[in-house]
């Protein structure tokens, strides 16, 4: 079976292969060789390499035990946690209308979500 590549669009693929980068100097500041890391991360050392080089087809469970084995496992932790624009999203009050209900008289009303919590509109 053969593998569709992906391909990023231009800044990610900037991004990934800095992030690859990333990964090699770490591996090279610790001393550690490219077969060394690739045992340890379960991985063969062409995909290793594949993931220093920032390959898009590399999959993150990859980059993730690369990074445990470099140490640097927590700053997994940082992705998408500060997440500006949702909480610009968020501060704007937008109401997301989750169903219009029928009550016994004849009145609907519409139950929406913001800002966490549920909110009834006769």
């Amino acid at each position: 079976m053969s593998r569709n590549p992906i391909t990023p669009l231009p800044r990610l693929g900037r991004r990934l292969v800095a992030f690859g980068e990333n990964l090699r100097l770490a591996r090279l500041r610790r001393r550690l060789t490219a077969s060394q890391v690739a045992e340890r991360a379960g991985v063969s050392t062409r995909t290793l390499s594949a993931a220093e080089h920032g390959d898009a087809g590399v999959s993150l469970g990859v980059y993730a035990n690369v990074l445990f084995v470099l140490g640097l496992d927590s700053d997994l932790e940082a992705l998408g946690r500060d997440d500006e624009f949702g909480r610009r999203l968020q501060d704007a009050g937008l109401l997301i209308p989750r169903r219009v209900r029928r009550k016994a008289g004849g009145e609907s009303h519409t139950v929406s979500v913001e800002k966490g919590s549920q909110e009834a509109e006769a």
